[in-house]
């Protein structure tokens, strides 16, 4: 049985401005992301260039960013954002969602795919192998802000986590950044490695993803 180490979530202090760890996880996902794009958009049968991947990291992080926190309020805290609706914009409040950030990916994709005269399934064909490095790096975000716990359990590796009581708990933000963080990561770097089926690529992520989700 372990103890969680309780880490400070705000990881620089200037002043009033606070730069927090979960922050800084987004921000190491989206550039390990925009290298390895440019190493994909080498490929020949890429359709992005290497010059054009700014370009995609940033309608991309908008999409994570606005789709995430929208999703959160309108699926998890409606409520309050009915009582007051400019908690929308206090994203340093916390609370983000993975639906909506999905879904803010899918409608960035469906601009640049319009944009750069190609097809949806040919762009989600070259973004899906990076999207687990995003996920693994918020999953180590969770596990550092102690969120998203696992249910009670005896096995050595427990932790106990702040506010969930004194029952140790399983820590499945780590098992999900071993799961859909690394191992899917891996799955999809060397199957996308040579030209597939024109959205086969993107399937196997909803697949994996899917049963790793599930697993956990």
């Amino acid at each position: 049985m372990l103890q969680h180490p309780q880490i400070d979530p705000v990881a620089i202090a200037i002043g009033p401005l606070k730069i927090h760890w979960y922050g800084l996880t987004y921000l190491v996902g989206f550039l390990v992301g925009w290298w390895l794009g440019r190493l994909r958009a080498r490929k020949p049968w890429s359709p992005i260039t290497e010059e054009q991947m700014g370009d995609m990291l940033f309608y991309i992080a908008l999409g994570v960013i606005l789709g995430g926190r929208f999703g959160y309020v309108i699926f998890y805290n409606f409520s309050a954002f009915a009582a007051d609706p400019l908690m929308l914009l206090r994203v340093w409040e916390g609370g983000m969602s993975f639906h909506g950030g999905l879904l803010g990916v899918i409608a960035a994709m469906f601009w640049q795919a319009r944009r750069l005269n190609a097809s949806f399934l040919q762009v989600s064909d070259f973004i899906a192998p990076l999207v687990p490095i995003g996920l693994g790096a918020g999953r180590i975000g969770n596990f550092l802000n102690a969120e998203l716990w696992g249910r009670t359990t005896d096995v050595p590796w427990a932790i106990i986590f702040p506010g969930a009581g004194p029952q140790p708990r399983h820590p499945s933000q780590l098992y999900e950044f071993a799961l859909e963080g690394v191992l899917l990561f891996i799955i999809l770097w060397l199957y996308s490695a040579r030209p597939r089926p024109t959205g086969a690529v993107g399937g196997l992520f909803l697949m994996g993803y899917g049963a790793f989700r599930f697993i956990v």
